[in-house]
């Protein structure tokens, strides 16, 4: 056995994490994934933006549950809204925009030991289920993703500053 257990976890229910612009709630660690995977929610408001970025050891599955994200993946930029499943692979460039109010979605990270670490790293406690400011601390994200080696930073997030309602 591998450590994993059985895990149901209720949309009121996780640990919640300030991370990047944007409110993490874990819904199944690593811990308890037996290090298989690391699932979470992701919301953010209009603006949140990431760098262009890749994950050398981790892919990524994305479920958009409401809202909008302009995605850019090895240079084509794409919008996927709810309903929408998104994989990227590891060693994929890419990068996300909200373009809605508000976005929320459900991620899957395989394997998410590396990645969570970078989560925690790069985040902050969050005292509840508010967003935080959409902009983003890129040094921050930065030296996590290296001192992790969860992700390598490629450049500036390929989107405007600010974008219109």
């Amino acid at each position: 056995m591998n450590g994993a257990v059985p895990i149901i976890s209720t949309q009121e229910e996780g640990e919640n994490l300030w991370f990047g612009g944007g409110l993490v709630t874990f819904k199944v660690t690593t811990e308890q994934s037996g290090g298989v995977l690391c699932i979470f929610e992701h919301t953010a408001s209009r603006g949140k933006r990431t760098p262009l970025h890749l994950h050398p050891d981790s892919d990524e599955t994305c479920y958009v549950l409401e809202g909008e994200l302009l995605l850019h993946i090895n240079g084509v930029e794409q919008k996927a809204g709810p309903g929408a499943v998104v994989w990227i692979p590891r060693g994929t460039p890419h990068a996300f925009l909200v373009t809605s109010e508000v976005e929320r979605s459900l991620w899957v990270v395989t394997p998410g030991a590396t990645m969570e670490a970078f989560y925690r790293q790069a985040g902050e406690a969050a005292s509840g289920r508010t967003l935080p400011s959409a902009e983003i601390d890129i040094p921050r994200l930065s030296a996590a993703g290296q001192q992790t080696g969860a992700m390598k930073m490629l450049g500036a997030p390929p989107f405007p500053m600010h974008v219109p309602a």
